[in-house]
């Protein structure tokens, strides 16, 4: 009885040996194929317990999450071959595995070398076309769009898939930059110049608006203080006039008065005249009178 029991404990123990070669499992994050002699047997397998036969199946996983390649800048030139850095990444996911082992022999550093240059080659293709303002500012996300478009038609084949290409940052290259910022400087004095020439110039239309409009209403006030003047020493003259008509005597009074007034009315006045001219008749016939 116990020379029974040593083979069935080796059947048994072989049979768990060969039960853990041949059974493996595919989790929801893995793609896996079987390979039979290096050739593809079975692919797509569903997440779960598989078993393959072993020593003559492999089995051949590869990750099916989202990856990325973030690299360092890339040196384009846009359609003005102005030299610029751009600053990327690019996620990708393995979604069919029998083209991505066949053409990557299943190396997930092959495929990513690969993208690589599809990516670069497509950087520098979409720059060229465009202009430095298209290719920073203007047309970014069409940028974008058309580099991820060429770069997907490209990697068809290797059983990848282009999730997203971003730009995350475009600048000059150091060589460029200082000639670009003194041009910038330039540009922005000359505009400021221009502006302040503006302003000198606006300033000396209101100026010289102005002083018109001060000599049109310094003229319009003469004019109106002669016209109210001429009124005013016409109705003078014609009291005179009326004055006279009525008194003569009296209007000639008034009028040597007034000339007094006139002739000696501040302190500091000096007048020398003949005793007995005209100017003092009044005067001298008040003193015969006393």
């Amino acid at each position: 009885m116990s020379n029974l029991r040593f083979p069935v404990a080796v059947i048994f123990g072989l049979s768990l040996v060969a039960l853990g070669l041949s059974a493996y499992t595919v989790n929801e994050r893995e793609l896996a194929i079987k390979l039979q002699v290096g050739e593809v047997v079975e692919a797509k397998l569903e997440p779960g317990l598989h078993f393959k036969w072993p020593l003559i199946q492999t089995i051949r996983k590869f990750p099916s999450r989202i990856l990325k390649i973030d690299d360092a800048p890339q040196r384009v030139f846009t359609l003005e071959r102005t030299a610029m850095t751009v600053d990327y990444f690019v996620k990708w996911q393995i979604v069919d595995e029998v083209p991505f082992y066949t053409s990557t022999g299943g190396s997930q550093g092959v495929a990513m070398d690969r993208l690589r240059e599809i990516i670069k080659n497509s950087i520098v293709t979409e720059f060229g076309k465009r202009t430095i303002v298209e290719a920073i500012s203007v047309e970014r996300v069409e940028l974008m769009r058309d580099m991820l478009a060429n770069a997907t038609e490209t990697a068809q084949g290797l059983g990848v898939e282009l999730v997203d290409f971003r730009v995350k940052q475009v600048e000059f290259v150091s060589e460029v930059r200082n000639s670009v910022y003194n041009q910038m400087r330039e540009e922005r004095a000359r505009v400021a110049a221009e502006t302040r020439a503006e302003g000198r110039e606006a300033a000396e239309l209101i100026r010289s608006t102005a002083d018109k409009d001060r000599t049109i209403l310094l003229a319009d006030a003469y004019r109106d203080s002669q016209i109210i003047r001429g009124i005013g020493d016409a109705r003078a003259a014609e009291i005179y006039a009326n004055a006279y008509t009525k008194d003569a005597e009296f209007y000639s009074f008034y009028r040597s008065i007034d000339a007094y007034k006139k002739s000696m009315g501040k302190a500091g006045d000096l007048l020398i005249l003949d005793p007995n001219n005209e100017f003092f008749q009044y005067l001298n016939q008040s003193r015969g009178n006393q």
